[in-house]
Parts: structure tokens; sequence; C-alpha cells
């Protein structure tokens, strides 16, 4: 068992929570048990993550995408009320790491996905607000777009559409997990990148096309499973309590 406020202090300084402008309100969303012997680790904040967490009795959910949205009204009323209820009576406490989540080194979305295919870290990559919150990556040894395909497909079961103008041998590659903006495909033509993946479908097509720069969109939902799967396994050795990642796709 570990003390909940060990927990929330460690992921404040590890994800750095403070240096990002973000939508997001990150952190301790929701303070529950000060004790915590179980953490239930998902993309989405929501009824049926809580549902789940209630179910299995977990003391504490750490999600991707948490409940408070600096863009959303703050008042607890109607679905939100429902939403939460689960955590007040059950005493569960909800902790949301978003833009920090996409871009730690170590753990983070953007790094995991380069990990995944088999490419190093080279730059950052993604500016948002004055901050990069992505990475671009090298391979050691070419590889094909199919290859690459075959590795997303498998591992976290992405619906991975391709758009072949570019490079048929992939060395270069920038990624940013999630939702992808046309801002992020145009700094990675910039930098001249093979291959630039990312999660949401954008209207890229022709422009793709025309700069001859290979595209893949693998899922906004997929993408992102890997920085809440990777920090599952971090808390796991790190604190005395049982830490469990349950995937809950979305189809997006």
């Amino acid at each position: 068992m570990a003390e909940l406020k060990r927990i929330v202090d460690f992921l404040d300084t590890y994800l750095d929570i403070l240096d990002f402008k973000d939508d997001s309100w990150n952190g301790l969303q929701f303070e529950g048990k000060t004790e915590v012997n179980k953490i239930l680790f998902a993309v989405d904040a929501g009824i049926e993550t809580f549902e789940k967490a209630k179910k299995g009795n977990y003391d504490m959910v750490i999600v991707h995408h948490g409940h408070f949205w600096k863009s959303s009204s703050p008042n607890i009323t109607g679905w939100k009320k429902d939403r939460l209820k689960i955590l007040f009576e059950n005493d569960i406490s909800l902790y949301g790491c978003h833009l920090p989540l996409d871009k730690n080194k170590e753990v983070g979305n953007n790094a995991e996905l380069l990990r995944l295919i088999g490419a190093d870290i080279k730059d950052e990559f993604a500016e948002y607000s004055g901050k990069t919150i992505s990475w671009l990556g090298e391979f050691k040894k070419e590889k094909s777009l199919d290859e690459i395909k075959k590795i997303l497909e498998k591992e976290i079961s992405a619906k991975v559409i391709v758009l072949p103008f570019g490079n048929q041998k992939i060395k270069t590659v920038a990624v940013c997990t999630g939702g992808g903006t046309y801002g992020t495909f145009f700094e990675a033509l910039f930098k001249k990148v093979d291959l630039y993946i990312t999660g949401d479908t954008s209207e890229l097509y022709h422009t793709a096309k025309d700069s001859e720069i290979n595209v893949m969109f693998a899922g906004h939902h997929a993408t992102e499973i890997l920085g809440v799967r990777a920090l599952s396994a971090l808390l796991k050795r790190r604190f005395d309590a049982k830490c469990e990642f349950v995937d809950m796709p979305t189809g997006l």
C-alpha cells in the first residue's frame, strides 16, 4: 500500500506537469483515499472507466484524458455529476496527465510509439504554445512502410490508413499521437522526414501526394494507449500498489 500524496508528488514532478500550457487540468483531479492499494490505468476518464474501478475495488484511476478541461464548464451538473458521483461515493482518486504524458521521453505516448516501431529518438517535434510535445525518430536500418504498418496493427490493434507518397524505405519519422494537426504535418514536411505518423485523420491526401511524403493515421485512441501502459509499469516498479492498465477501445 502506498500513500496517495507520495504517488501524486512523484507524478507531478516526473511528468513536469507545471511546465505545460494545456487545456487539461493536469494532476490530481479528484481526491479519494489517503492510502492506495490498487491503481487502474486507462486512456479516458468516464463512467465506463469509473465503474470498472468501482467493480475492481481500485483506489485510484490514472488517465491520459481526464475529466476537467479548461474549455469546459466547471459546473458539476447532469452527466458530470453522474460521472464524478462514482468517484465520490467510492472514495476513488482521479489523476489526469495529458500533454505531459505525450511528451515524456521515458514513458510518453510519442516516445513509446517510436520505440515500438524500432526508431531512436533524435530531436524534439510538434511545437505547441512555445513548447514541443513530441519527438522525431530515426531507424538504424531503413524499414518499409508495410513493416511499420504491421507493427502498429499487431502491437496496438491500430486500423492504419497509409498515404504512401514518399520514399518507400523509411529512415526518419515524426510522430504526433492522438490528435495531430495541420501544423504538425507541415512541421514534419519542413523537417523533411520520410514518414509522419499521427492518430486522427486529416484531409492531407493531395498535399501529402504533391509534396511526396508518407503519412500514417493509426487512430487517436490506439496511439495513446502506450503512455498510460508504460506509466502503469513504472508505478508498479516504484510503489507498493497493484497497477493495471485496462484498454477500452473507442474505435476512434
